[in-house]
């Protein structure tokens, strides 16, 4: 940057121009000069000034177009334009303000009334740009971070989904391979990514309450009881006990506590019905299904693909969302998803 500042000055008087510009150079400041609008208007796409003092009658392209076509672009559209001008009438001044002006110097000028306005707007400029570059700084250090803080949370996560797997052995994998099926129909349903993140971590955790469930019952290679069965229902509140005081960005807890709700208010723990149920909690239950009906488990053998979007279809609309139903059943059948 030149002296105290890069200013273009535009008036289609010879003598005016000179007069101006003189005043400018001698405080210091960088000075270019324009006899018209276009070479105005071209001067300052070409090599944005910090300032713009502008005529307003000038022939062909006055000073009200220069202005307009200035704040039309976006690399141009900060530039403070001061009007230099005889103009008296308020409507006029209004029509210029309007424009995004940011003051009006009226001819004849005062040198000193001149420069003060000069710099006014040459600090306001400086203290914006200021600002503008503090800005953003921050968001990038919020964003750095924001991805440090989700790179533990899911380290964190990983860590307490693998604890419940070394009490279950024949779970082992389930809520990773819940997650990837739950975040594929996320994506056949549109979900924003972001939303999906949160999807992925609640489904790697959505078993957690089974660290309060005896071992015994977790591994029991027969059917269970009815008061096994009351423990092992009791999981999804236990988890969201857990989960709940963790500032998540998502809705995980309440992911946990609603995964086994059922659409026509057959699930647990509260009965819930429809859109009471989270979209969240209504993919992991589809997902949860799905791969547990699939996989081997102690008290059975794997029931395979067919036997899992079997039952999902018969109950689409009673127990599983019909749109989560047909992403899932698609996935399987038109796109040959697999689990790891």
């Amino acid at each position: 940057m030149g002296g105290n500042g890069k200013i273009l000055a535009v008036d289609d008087t010879p003598e005016s121009l000179r007069l101006l510009t003189g005043i400018l150079s001698d405080e210091g400041y960088e000075v270019r000069s324009a006899i018209n609008g276009e070479l105005a208007l071209r001067s300052a796409i070409n090599n944005p000034p910090e300032l713009m003092l502008l005529d307003i009658r000038m022939a062909g392209m006055d000073g009200y177009e220069v202005c307009r076509q200035l704040k039309s672009q976006p690399a141009t559209r900060e530039i403070p334009v001061i009007f230099v001008s005889a103009v008296l009438d308020t409507d006029e001044k209004v029509q210029g303000f309007e424009l995004g002006a940011v003051d009006f110097v009226t001819k004849p000028y005062q040198r000193d009334e001149l420069l003060a306005r000069v710099r006014t707007h040459l600090e306001v400029g400086r203290l914006r740009n200021h600002l503008e570059e503090l800005v953003h700084e921050r968001t990038r250090e919020l964003r750095e971070s924001e991805k440090k803080h989700r790179s533990s949370l899911l380290d964190f996560i990983t860590a307490i989904a693998a604890t419940v797997e070394m009490r279950d052995p024949y779970t082992a994998g389930h809520q990773r391979r819940v997650a990837d099926l739950a975040s594929a129909i996320a994506r056949e349903l549109s979900l924003e990514e972001e939303q999906i993140e949160g999807l992925y971590l609640a489904s790697v955790v959505h078993d957690i309450g089974k660290v309060r469930t005896p071992a015994e019952i977790l591994c029991s290679p027969g059917r269970l009881g009815e008061i096994e069965y009351s423990l092992i229902k009791q999981h999804s509140q236990t988890g969201y006990e857990i989960l709940k005081s963790i500032d998540f960005p998502w809705p995980i807890a309440r992911t946990v506590l609603q995964h086994h709700e059922r659409l026509g208010g057959q699930g647990y723990p509260a009965g819930l019905k429809g859109d009471e149920i989270l979209l969240e909690a209504r993919i992991v239950a589809v997902a949860d299904v799905v791969e547990a009906m699939v996989s081997h488990r102690p008290y059975r053998p794997g029931l395979g693909v067919d036997a899992a979007l079997s039952e999902i279809v018969t109950h689409r609309g009673s127990l599983y969302a019909p749109d989560v139903v047909d992403a899932c059943v698609g996935l399987f059948r038109d796109k040959r998803f697999e689990f790891e």
